[in-house]
C-alpha cells in the first residue's frame, strides 16, 4: 500500500496544492490551497482513494458497515471507497449527506438511507479537513439519522484545529497532514 500511498500524494501535490493566499470554506486566510476534488475527481486518484481508504477502514474501523459524508466533497470518496469495499469481498454502503434537507417528498437529509438500519455503525469522510466544520456537520446528522459514527477518515488534514474538534466526537485518521505538502 505504501506504493499507492506514495502515487496518491504525487497525484495530490500535482493536481491539488497550490501555495497560494486564499480564503477558505471556513472564512479564515491561508498561504495554502488543497483542492481535493481535482484528485477524487480523477480516475486514477479516485482508485486511489477507493483502495487506501476501504484499506483504512478494514484497520481501523472493522465493524463499519457504511461510509459516507457531507456532500459535495466526501461524495467521490464515499462511492470509492463502497466500490473498491466491494471488490474487497466486504461491502460498505455508501451515503451522502445533504447540506440542506431535501426541498420536496421527504425532506431527507441524507440520501441512501434504504441501505442504513438504526445504530449501524459507520465512516464519515471527509476530503479535508480545517476546522471541522463539514465533519461536525456530517456527523450530527448522521447520528440525527440514527447511525454511530464510529470513525472519520479525511484525505487531508490541515493540521489548523479540526482534528481536535473532530476527536471530541469521533476517531478521526487522515491519509495526510499539512506535513506531507509543506516544510
Amino acid at each position: 500500500m505504501s506504493t499507492q500511498r506514495d502515487r496518491l500524494l504525487s497525484l495530490l501535490r500535482t493536481l491539488s496544492f497550490q501555495e497560494r493566499e486564499v480564503t477558505l470554506a471556513s472564512g479564515r486566510k491561508s498561504n495554502f490551497y488543497i483542492d481535493c476534488k481535482q484528485v477524487s475527481l480523477h480516475p486514477e486518484g479516485l482508485f486511489l482513494i477507493g483502495q487506501l481508504g476501504r484499506e483504512l477502514i478494514d484497520r481501523v474501523a472493522p465493524q463499519a458497515r457504511a461510509v459516507g459524508g457531507l456532500t459535495l466533497g466526501a461524495d467521490p470518496l464515499a462511492a470509492a471507497v463502497s466500490v473498491m469495499s466491494f471488490l474487497a469481498g466486504r461491502p460498505l454502503f455508501a451515503f451522502i449527506v445533504r447540506k440542506e434537507p431535501k426541498g420536496h417528498g421527504t425532506g431527507q437529509w441524507i440520501e441512501g438511507m434504504s441501505n442504513l438500519t438504526p445504530g449501524m455503525p459507520v465512516v464519515v469522510v471527509e476530503d479535508v479537513v480545517t476546522t471541522g466544520g463539514s465533519t461536525l456537520a456530517a456527523i450530527e446528522r448522521a447520528r440525527q439519522a440514527e447511525l454511530d459514527v464510529v470513525h472519520v477518515l479525511a484525505l487531508v488534514d490541515r493540521e489548523e484545529g479540526g482534528r481536535e474538534a473532530v476527536e471530541r466526537e469521533a476517531p478521526l485518521s487522515p491519509l495526510f497532514t499539512r506535513r506531507d505538502f509543506l516544510p
